[in-house]
């Protein structure tokens, strides 16, 4: 194992460990005398499954000041778990220490530094993030956010890729900007989000890289809406696979943000392989996903440095979303939502792997989200969608109107 691995690994855990110590020794009597001083972990088992670390059992933490509810000074996010296989790296964790800055903080307005340390799947990751959000009022749907940030990670194990063509193994050091802004206009709720990733260091390639989407809902009546999104995503010529866009599905990159796609085996490798699953992101061109994946299937990487697309969903009432919300509690979190939808996008030719074809799709779709909302208002619940691209304007061998199915993991359109 390269000594920085080693090196990297024992700090940090080093860290959680202490953290842990002292969140555990602080006594009763100080919470109750001096929430200003005191602090508290908040320990929670935890159990997850890949087919490398089979089931992955450990010890998930939260750390606050008492009465913050996450809210406050000295905010920790850290777990620690054993791979009960006892893979080459049987011990992983993540940590993530947020620290508020008061001078550029008030009520919804906080400035703050983060620093991020992760090691699992094998995949590690290290840095700093500066944050700053700008809220409207007391109403936290409406803000603008910037985060700047500065990141070492590598991949250092390809056992848990299901598709090692759409990563490389070197270090790469990324200096990341993200703006994020979501408000209300005259037709209705819009979001806009950009970001900007350069490799500056280590011994791949330099690169740049950018992502840019708008999206806007319009409400025709209490029943009916139009949900639109435009995105374009830009490369330079040597960019990491990992970094790089498809047609259907986000970049390899983001995979490791969830813990459904983080790992293979976690969802099995023959449902990926069918070509039905897809994660959302990037053009999101739902009716190509197949071709996406069989192409992945006989060893190529169909990556794209540049491509533009526009996705657009009407809805329409479903009589069983009106039953869901009438269930207790748990009636007002959910919402199961129909809709037609039409995806059209294009490689913009910028270099010369790409392609020149305006692909199109078209079809109907059935959406079910479980939101549950953080103290900003920020989605912290699960999207899953059932879409059947019934045409596609390049089909290949098959008829343009066909049967086909995609069983889609994030929302298209999140407003």
């Amino acid at each position: 194992m390269d000594n920085r691995i080693i090196k990297s690994f024992y700090s940090c855990l080093t860290i959680f460990l202490i953290l842990v110590l002292a969140g555990f020794s602080i006594p009763n009597e100080l919470h109750a005398q001096d929430n200003d001083s005191s602090y508290e972990l908040l320990p929670a088992p935890d159990a997850w499954y890949n087919s490398v670390d089979g089931v992955r059992i450990g010890v998930r933490l939260r750390g606050q000041v008492p009465g913050t509810f996450g809210d406050g000074p000295h905010r920790l996010n850290a777990g620690l778990w054993l791979g009960t296989k006892f893979p080459t790296q049987p011990i992983s964790y993540y940590l993530k220490f947020t620290e508020p800055i008061p001078a550029i903080s008030d009520f919804g307005n906080e400035g703050s530094i983060s620093a991020r340390t992760s090691y699992r799947t094998g995949f590690q990751t290290h840095g700093l993030t500066f944050n700053k959000r700008w809220q409207t009022g007391f109403n936290e749907m409406n803000y603008k956010e910037l985060a700047i940030g500065l990141r070492g990670e590598h991949r250092f194990n390809e056992d848990y890729l299901l598709y090692q063509n759409l990563w490389q193994t070197q270090w790469l050091y990324i200096v990341n900007t993200a703006f994020d802004f979501t408000d209300i206009n005259k037709f209705g709720r819009y979001a806009l989000s950009i970001s900007f990733d350069a490799n500056i260091a280590g011994d791949a390639e330099r690169f740049l890289r950018s992502e840019v989407s708008f999206r806007q809902k319009v409400d025709l009546s209490e029943q009916f809406s139009i949900s639109g999104r435009l995105y374009s995503g830009f490369a330079t010529d040597n960019t990491a696979p990992e970094y790089l866009f498809t047609h259907s599905f986000q970049s390899a990159r983001n995979w490791m943000e969830s813990g459904l796609t983080r790992a293979r085996g976690t969802i099995p490798p023959a449902w990926i392989q069918i070509g039905n699953i897809q994660f959302s992101g990037g053009p999101n061109l739902r009716g190509y996903l197949n071709d996406d994946i069989q192409t992945l299937n006989d060893g190529n990487a169909p990556l794209y440095t540049s491509i533009s697309a526009l996705n657009l969903e009407l809805s329409y009432p479903n009589p069983l979303d009106n039953k869901l919300k009438e269930i207790p509690v748990i009636g007002g979190l959910m919402d199961l939502r129909s809709y037609l939808f039409w995806d059209t996008g294009t490689s913009l030719g910028l270099t010369s792997i790409e392609e020149s074809n305006v692909l199109s799709d078209a079809g109907v779709g059935v959406l079910l989200s479980v939101d549950i909302p953080d103290y900003l208002g920020k989605s912290r619940g699960l999207v899953l969608r059932y879409d059947m691209p019934l045409w596609l304007s390049h089909p290949g061998s098959e008829n343009a109107f066909k049967f086909r199915q995609v069983f889609g993991i994030g929302a298209t359109i999140s407003l």
